[in-house]
């Protein structure tokens, strides 16, 4: 992106935005430009995207940063491209390719082995995650330690896919185009889909486009350009809370013994939730405990 709005814009104090993220840059890039427009330093994401993907990337701003973890943890959907007949060190379009198949090979591939071998995928299953990914290996990304030259393989791990609908089947140039559209859990690797595709088809695979559609309870219809970002974008912390936890009223004495961290009577909701007042004052993050509903986070100002 050559440019982004520079002026100061009106104060901030905490909310989100739902931005629909370029490819050719990364999650972090965003951040960095988001804390230039709006003046702050508290600025993350729920949720990495690839320099490569496109899509719904949701920040949270001063306070908003606290209720990130609850949106990460949610639902993901995404529309990708996978391609058969390569595979590369990255799992994707941008890595270097590792093997290539013969044509003759490819062209043994039909439409039904490829329906069926993805539609198993539907449910809850052990992945391995892509050697590319974010995931710490005693302190470092995995993709850093692969950009560094060394062979990694992480373990796998338990996700969900929801639902996972072949959209379309194409066939050109020795390759095959598999275009999809996938809803799953937090921690699923779409690259990890296309990888594990082609291993079973014995003729490699990675992606070449990947498009987050969702990011629970966002859309990309709720989703702006990064160019375009003014004040009237941001989304208010509260109302989002409301969308991600459940909510308990409380009154001007409860506000008062949560400020100084004391423990309210128990929620009617079991889990974490929020505390607001009726004026719509977020107050702090509880969760019922023995001694009553405990303050997590406190938000209340002195």
């Amino acid at each position: 992106i050559k440019s982004i709005k520079r002026a100061r814009l009106m104060p901030v104090s905490d909310g989100f935005l739902v931005i629909d993220k370029p490819s050719g840059i990364t999650s972090h890039d965003v951040v960095a430009r988001i804390r230039k427009v709006f003046g702050t330093k508290r600025v993350g994401h729920a949720g990495t995207l690839d320099p490569m993907a496109t899509g719904v990337l949701v920040l949270g701003i001063n306070n908003g940063t606290k209720l990130l973890q609850y949106i990460t943890e949610g639902k993901k959907r995404y529309l990708a491209t996978i391609k058969l007949g390569f595979a590369t060190v990255t799992d994707d379009k941008d890595g270097e390719v590792l093997t290539a198949a013969a044509i003759s090979e490819i062209s043994k591939v039909t439409d039904a082995e490829i329906e069926s071998n993805l539609l198993k995928l539907i449910g809850t299953i052990m992945q391995r995650p892509s050697s590319v990914s974010a995931i710490k290996i005693d302190g470092k990304r995995a993709y850093d330690r692969v950009r560094e030259g060394e062979v990694v393989e992480l373990p796998a791990r338990e996700v969900t896919i929801y639902s996972l609908e072949i959209l379309e089947i194409s066939r050109a140039d020795g390759a095959i185009a598999i275009k999809i559209d996938v809803s799953c859990s937090a921690g699923t690797y779409i690259r990890a889909i296309a990888r594990d595709l082609g291993d079973v088809l014995k003729v490699g695979g990675h992606l070449t486009e990947l498009r987050r559609s969702e990011v629970a309870p966002f859309s990309l219809e709720a989703a702006v350009s990064i160019e375009s970002i003014s004040p009237a974008d941001l989304l208010n912390v509260v109302d989002v809370a409301k969308r991600i936890l459940p909510a308990r009223v409380i009154d001007l004495s409860e506000k008062s013994e949560l400020k100084f961290g004391r423990s309210l009577s128990a929620s009617e909701f079991s889990g974490i939730g929020i505390a607001i007042t009726s004026d719509n004052e977020l107050c702090a993050l509880i969760e019922n405990k023995n001694s009553g509903a405990q303050p997590i986070t406190v938000f209340v100002k002195e």
